[in-house]
């Protein structure tokens, strides 16, 4: 897709958006299976689905996704497409290149051996390694624009508020 496409593409959406604000609301969803046996939850993504299960510092033996790893999958998949987005708006051509993202957690916390050890990522880092010939300003832009409209990204940076609901289910009566 080229500057001309997304522009035409986005265009009609952008001004839907500033017409009527509540428009641009959309809620996102995501469901996940805990009836199986063992430590997982199959969560149905819309390619495939996926089991998520312990990560092997907490147990597990490796077969199953870890939903820390998803985690920064998601951020790296976020920051991709936001960074595609923007330098095609920008104008800039980025010929390849890769996005990674890692993290530093101490599954202290998570096991409970330690109170003040964090539950959650300490650190997380993300770069990209870029084939462009953009200069050094242009990047800094294109760094900018890209850390301001991934979602994934500001929603790590600034955490939305949360809330939890566990209900029991109701026995089927016979």
């Amino acid at each position: 897709m080229d500057k001309t496409k997304l522009a035409e593409t986005q265009g009609p959406l952008k001004s839907q958006y500033k017409e009527d604000p509540e428009s641009a609301v959309v809620t996102l969803k995501a469901d996940g299976d805990v009836d199986g046996s063992g430590i997982a939850c199959r969560v149905q993504t819309s390619q495939a689905l996926v089991e998520a299960g312990l990560h092997p510092a907490t147990g597990g033996d490796g077969t199953q996704l870890c939903s820390g790893d998803m985690l920064l999958e998601a951020l790296v998949a976020c920051a991709g497409v936001t960074l595609r987005a923007v330098s095609t708006s920008m104008g800039v051509e980025i010929r390849g290149g890769n996005v990674h993202a890692e993290g530093d957690l101490d599954f202290r916390g998570t096991l409970g051996v330690a109170k003040d050890a964090p539950v959650g990522f300490r650190e997380v880092r993300l770069r990209f390694d870029l084939d462009t010939d953009a200069d050094a300003d242009t990047l800094a832009t294109l760094h900018k624009l890209t850390e301001r409209y991934c979602v994934v990204f500001q929603t790590l940076a600034k955490p939305p508020e949360l809330s939890v609901e566990m209900t029991p289910r109701q026995a089927a009566s016979a």
